[in-house]
């Protein structure tokens, strides 16, 4: 007797603690009012019943039917009471439920605000994200549940935003300015919109609630602009790093022979054409193996744009040598073909170069800066390029010839350099690391046969600015020239920014022509 009474009372305890939703309520989801749906959504919500949670789900995926005065779940051959969750014969007639835009959105919150409850933390933690930018203050009470119980640190951070959030809409001025106080540290965009209606008087008639919400507005504002800042460095960063690329290729060509090379932007675009031929090769024998065409695609950028480089020292360069109009002509030429070339080749329109899925989306440091994958990889990747360069230069036989020759030419050859042999080797080596500008600039530019012209000028005011010949002056004014560029577009824009920028390297060139580092050696001096 004792037994059998102990497991009647253990049977009922289970039922209560996981008592079906109300009836009533769950019969007003099928109601022709939308306003009463989302009432009874709302208050089925605040029940926080694993049960509730079946219902809703059912009702957001069509799944909800009413049958004379009963709301059953029908999912294939199969029905159930929506209420009780008990298996029933399928009814004939049942007509399903109809949502609109508006209970769909009130459906997916409720649902989110349900899953705080889950076992799992991934999906606490993703129902608590998702709850940032829709939450009303009917949640409050659910959402101070889900808090006493959360012991995730990450999770609980979220939830005291959200809480805060739904908090504002009470009618205590205590719980509304503690509401706002919590909010102020945030730099949410979202959140300063938020509390952007109670800075108005006429829908926020509490002093003190009204001047801490101004408060958290600038406050909020502040970060907000220091964090565009920060971006917009980085995003002048990685524009210094392909400045870079492109530069430091101009750098040892033009301090090696003085040739002013007007078709250094076309072998960037030799580069990006080998990374898309690369990619397209990949697509049609290597589909498995698709993000992994970029690395495969740095040797053939690389000794493409060489090969181009060379193929141009050889046959016209180097017989217009001391002849700087010429050879400015010369190679302004030899962009036209160039472009013409990969026109007939690959049309005239932009082809589409995709980054590997190891270079998708970015690191989110605040909500409102984002710093891309591809960005980070391009600057990491400039470095890479710059200690290679800056091994060659300082620590090879090849290096040592190339800054003598750069130096004092004459004398180099007559201490035994083959000058016009290191002058091809210079120009081919130029040309490549041009070829691994370009391949770096596919990644987040448009490909196609014009691409290099917008880039030949910013090379050669990096190359000026720096200093003929120096790698250390490349390198501070590739990214100096970036970062300003950026800085100014933020907030004068683009045309602006590109005025002020060349308005200061001409003033700069006439008070200092010899750029940030001038190139040291006797034929200077």
């Amino acid at each position: 007797m004792t037994r059998a009474l102990f497991l009647f009372l253990l049977y009922a305890c289970c039922l209560s603690a996981h008592a079906a939703p109300d009836a009533a309520l769950v019969r007003q989801l099928a109601d022709d009012d939308s306003s009463v749906k989302v009432a009874a959504i709302q208050q089925l919500t605040l029940s926080a019943d694993p049960d509730t949670l079946r219902v809703l789900a059912a009702m957001a995926e069509d799944g909800l039917y009413l049958a004379g005065d009963q709301v059953v779940i029908i999912d294939g051959d199969k029905a159930f009471d929506a209420a009780t969750g008990t298996p029933i014969k399928a009814p004939e007639n049942a007509e399903s439920v109809t949502i609109n835009n508006r209970i769909r959105g009130e459906l997916a919150s409720a649902l989110a605000a349900l899953k705080l409850f889950d076992t799992d933390v991934n999906v606490r933690l993703a129902s608590a994200q998702k709850l940032q930018s829709s939450v009303s203050g009917e949640m409050a009470p659910l959402l101070a549940r889900a808090l006493e119980k959360e012991s995730d640190a990450r999770i609980r951070a979220l939830l005291t935003l959200a809480h805060a959030q739904a908090s504002l809409g009470s009618a205590d001025p205590v719980v509304r300015l503690a509401a706002v106080r919590a909010l102020s540290e945030t730099s949410s965009p979202a959140i300063k919109s938020v509390l952007l209606p109670l800075t108005d008087k006429a829908k926020e008639p509490d002093n003190r609630v009204r001047f801490a919400t101004i408060s958290a507005t600038k406050a909020i504002d502040a970060r907000l602009a220091r964090a565009e800042n920060l971006g917009r460095v980085f995003s002048g960063l990685s524009l210094g790093s392909i400045l870079l690329l492109g530069a430091l290729g101009l750098a040892i060509t033009y301090g090696v022979m003085g040739v002013i090379n007007m078709a250094h932007g076309e072998l960037l675009m030799v580069g990006a054409y080998a990374a898309y031929a690369m990619q397209s090769v990949f697509r049609s024998y290597f589909p498995q193996a698709i993000d992994w065409y970029l690395p495969a695609a740095i040797p053939v950028a690389f000794f493409a744009a060489a090969a181009v480089g060379v193929l141009m020292e050889r046959t016209v360069i180097r017989w217009l040598y001391g002849r700087t109009l010429e050879t400015l002509l010369a190679s302004w030429g030899v962009s036209l073909v160039l472009i013409q070339a990969a026109r007939v080749l690959f049309g005239a329109q932009n082809v589409e170069v995709s980054n590997p899925s190891w270079m998708s989306g970015g690191i989110e440091l605040l909500p409102n800066l984002i710093l891309p994958w591809n960005r980070i990889v391009i600057v990491g990747f400039a470095l890479f390029v710059l200690t290679l360069v800056w091994v060659l230069m300082n620590k090879t036989r090849l290096g040592m010839f190339v800054r003598a020759v750069t130096q004092n030419r004459a004398m180099a050859g007559c201490v035994g350099v083959p000058t016009a042999r290191i002058d091809t080797l210079a120009f081919a080596l130029g040309a490549g690391i041009a070829g691994l500008g370009g391949l770096a600039l596919s990644q987040i530019s448009n490909v196609g046969p014009d691409m290099g012209q917008g880039y030949i000028v910013d090379a050669f005011m990096v190359v000026v600015l720096g200093g003929v010949g120096q790698l250390a002056g490349a390198v501070w004014a590739a990214l100096g020239l970036g970062v300003a560029t950026k800085l100014l577009e933020g907030w004068a824009g683009a045309v602006i920014a590109k005025i002020a920028v060349l308005v200061f390297i001409i003033v700069f060139i006439q008070k200092r022509p010899q750029g940030i580092f001038a190139l040291k050696g006797r034929s200077v001096e």
